[in-house]
């Protein structure tokens, strides 16, 4: 494996422990008695980070280069990190993190990805693009338990942070010294060009359930260990966190593997419809389930949800491989979902409880069943 090849996946790696922010809804209805719905003011921070700043990114990419963006992204990841450990009196403090948190991950994923196919043989690129999907959720797996390794040791969650930045350090420093291509500048898809895509039916449903699956996505790493904590009496800081988005996570890496295995011998489209059937079967079992029913559910949402987006996604991309930049635009655009649909979840809650919540992105994957059942006859 070549040096470069390997820089970027630390930069991946990064990336993955960005989805640890899930993990401050509990903690912070315990530290500053927070509701839930000011709770989705958490992953409301990080989405809309991630919707001003997706395209900004995108152009100065095409100007400075995508290796001069993907350090930048390392650099902002790392003092978001250091910013909490100097300032955290308040909950506004750490909506401030997570926003820059936010604004320095936008900038890795749009970086990437790209990056990664520069430093690959083209024969190769599907493979090691999957693998560097696997290593990204390596980082979001590690992230919940990591909060609840040190919370154990008698240490205070707020020790993430400066571990955090100095990973991104760490891989800022491999990715300065590695020699990733300076690749010439490329015309960004123009606002224009969004628009006219979005005019066509079959691509706003496409659209419209990428941005409710990233929300459902986001929901469930918001609310899990809440869910654990005030239904089944966990630890907040402990056994909530390994329950919940922690275990959700490592379900996901496991199902990515499953998934690039079944991939090879299961079209998207009715593996889509499956993993969506299951999601809803998932969300019920969390919505209706005992404890034992609950950690299951949670197992079989991250198995279902790892391979729902990169089909949606794919499928979406097989249907007009010309316009690739303009459709992988909008895919960021629809990343919003992850403050609306959290929101949503989060005034469910106060409503009633927190185990209805899950009601919200059992609606959404409602829709991308029917949507998966649209591609099956054509009629999307």
């Amino acid at each position: 494996m070549n040096l470069p090849l390997l820089a970027l996946l630390m930069a991946f790696l990064v990336m993955g422990f960005g989805d640890v922010r899930g993990s401050f809804v509990g903690i912070s209805k315990e530290v500053f008695g927070i509701t839930s719905a000011q709770g989705a003011l958490i992953p409301l921070a990080g989405a809309v980070s991630f919707a001003l700043f997706s395209l900004p990114a995108g152009l100065f990419a095409t100007r400075k280069g995508k290796k001069y963006l993907l350090q930048a992204g390392l650099l902002i990841t790392a003092g978001a990190h250091l910013l909490p450990c100097f300032l955290l009196a308040r909950f506004s403090h750490l909506l401030l993190a997570v926003f820059l948190i936010g604004f320095g991950m936008t900038c890795l994923l749009v970086a990437g990805n790209p990056l990664l196919r520069e430093v690959t043989e083209p024969e190769r690129y599907p493979r090691n693009l999957t693998f560097a999907q696997f290593v990204k959720s390596l980082g979001s797996i590690a992230g919940p338990y990591f909060i609840a390794f040190i919370v154990a040791r008698g240490f205070s969650w707020k020790g993430i942070f400066p571990f955090f930045a100095g990973l991104a350090l760490l891989a800022w420093a491999s990715v300065t010294g590695s020699a990733l291509p300076e690749d010439p500048p490329e015309r960004p898809a123009r606002l224009r060009d969004l628009l006219n895509l979005l005019r066509i039916r079959s691509i706003r449903r496409m659209v419209l359930g990428l941005f409710l699956f990233t929300g459902s996505e986001m929901g469930m790493n918001t609310y899990l260990a809440s869910h654990m904590w005030l239904t089944f009496g966990m630890d907040v800081q402990g056994d909530a966190i390994r329950f919940g988005q922690g275990l959700f996570w490592l379900s996901q890496g496991i199902g990515r593997l499953i998934g690039t295995v079944a991939l090879s011998w299961v079209r998207p489209r009715p593996f889509l419809r499956i993993c969506a059937i299951a999601g809803m079967a998932a969300m019920a079992g969390l919505c209706l389930g005992s404890r034992a029913l609950a950690i299951a559910s949670v197992v079989l949402a991250g198995m279902s949800f790892s391979n729902i987006w990169p089909s949606l996604f794919a499928i979406t991309l097989q249907s007009r491989p010309r316009q690739g930049a303009e459709l992988a635009g909008l895919a960021v655009m629809a990343n919003l979902g992850g403050a609306v649909v959290p929101f949503l979840m989060g005034a469910m809650a106060d409503l009633s409880a927190v185990r209805w919540a899950f009601l919200v992105p059992l609606g959404a994957l409602a829709y991308v069943t029917a949507l998966a059942g649209r591609f099956r006859s054509g009629t999307a």
